[in-house]
């Protein structure tokens, strides 16, 4: 692969895999290990084939086919593509809300600074670095490749010092006590819903020496960017679990911090700090970058100005966490929010396939796990619905 395919296959794996890696990804994992325990490593591996099965489907069409996913379902159906870019930009939306909130919660840990107040000067550090046009698309991917690398080594060393138990690990993840299809859906939605699916993807198009990066290479991306969100999972499951199973009741207000806290004392509260902070920061870049990246198709002034409404939807995200608050609430109802559009957006795609262009045949095997996926997903919004 040569150096300007190789710089864009990180890129887009980092950009999906760090846009994962978010606040509401840390909040969601502890909540859900808090209540299932043990049992929650089975759905953690559901959602990690989940989650490789629509990469794979989402990211191959849309980079055949050399079109944005609104693009594509313009062409499949007048109009589609709209309402595509609607869901994804509500739904990037309410993520980015959440993701400012969890920049607030990581800054008031390492600063003590209020939340409200400390998710003000992040955003405000954030722009101040955007606001460089020509440096602002370099300074996203050196972000979310860092900051993505370091929260994995301090999840790890979290989850070594809590001491989790593997009594019944691997029974509970073959045959849970217990199963919560809210949770799958929420932390499927977390990791690959809404804007997330089509984030690496949508910056693999924009990179340069495009042409030279091959189908298999897209694969290998996208399994790339769902194993590091993977690992990152289940490092904090683990921490989680060390924690819970000795009895410990997390506060509420902030669950991730006190398994960082009760596993590796202070040291850790304001390690837990970096990882949310840095885990917040790389998912506003990620889900302001995507829903623009939508968006622009339809607006001249976006498609000319797309660094300036980047930053005017981070501001408006800002605005309204800003007036309604609830971080954790928020956190949690943002993956489910986009838990729901995920199958929506796969649908699309999979019926855009069979519209034959410049020859392209999408694999019957890729094909039908993206039709399993579909219904498995939409079947699993319908039970949520019905229990609430």
């Amino acid at each position: 692969m040569k150096k300007n395919s190789s710089s864009a296959f990180w890129a887009a794996a980092f950009l999906m895999a760090t846009s994962a890696i978010g606040p509401g990804f840390l909040t969601q994992t502890t909540v859900f290990t808090q209540n299932l325990l043990a049992g929650f490593s089975c759905i953690i591996l559901i959602s990690i084939l989940l989650d490789i099965g629509v990469q794979m489907n989402i990211w191959q069409i849309i980079f055949a086919r050399k079109q944005t996913a609104n693009q594509v379902a313009d062409e499949l159906l007048p109009g589609l593509g709209k309402l595509l870019t609607l869901l994804i930009v509500t739904g990037g939306f309410a993520f980015n809300i959440g993701n400012i909130a969890g920049a607030g919660l990581g800054l008031e840990t390492i600063t003590g600074i209020p939340n409200r107040i400390s998710a003000g000067i992040s955003v405000a550090l954030l722009l101040l670095l955007l606001f460089n046009k020509n440096k602002a698309l370099p300074f996203m991917d050196a972000a979310v490749k860092w900051m993505g690398i370091l929260m994995i080594v301090l999840t790890a060393y979290v989850a070594f010092s809590s001491g989790p138990s593997l009594k019944n690990l691997v029974t509970e993840t073959f045959r849970p006590s217990r199963f919560d299809y809210t949770a799958l859906l929420t932390i499927v939605g977390g990791t690959v819903g809404g804007y997330i699916c089509f984030a690496g993807a949508h910056r693999m198009l924009e990179g340069s020496g495009v042409e030279n990066i091959s189908l298999p290479s897209v694969r290998s991306s996208a399994a790339t960017g769902i194993l590091a969100a993977s690992i990152m999972r289940y490092l904090l499951f683990l921490a989680a679990l060390g924690v819970v199973s000795r009895g410990i009741v997390l506060d509420s207000a902030n669950p991730a911090a006190a398994v960082f806290r009760q596993a590796a004392g202070e040291t850790g509260f304001r390690l837990f700090g970096i990882v949310m902070w840095c885990a917040a920061i790389t998912s506003i870049l990620g889900s302001a970058y995507t829903s623009i990246s939508f968006a622009r198709t339809y607006m001249p002034w976006l498609q000319r100005n797309p660094e300036k409404g980047t930053i005017i939807f981070i501001l408006c995200s800002t605005v309204v966490f800003l007036v309604w608050g609830k971080p954790v609430q928020l956190l949690l109802s943002a993956g489910l929010v986009n838990g729901f559009i995920l199958p929506i957006s796969l649908i699309i795609l999979l019926l855009s396939i069979h519209k034959n262009k410049n020859g392209y045949q999408h694999p019957k095997i890729l094909t039908s796990i993206g039709w399993l996926i579909a219904v498995l997903l939409s079947w699993a919004s319908i039970q949520v619905l019905l229990q609430n």
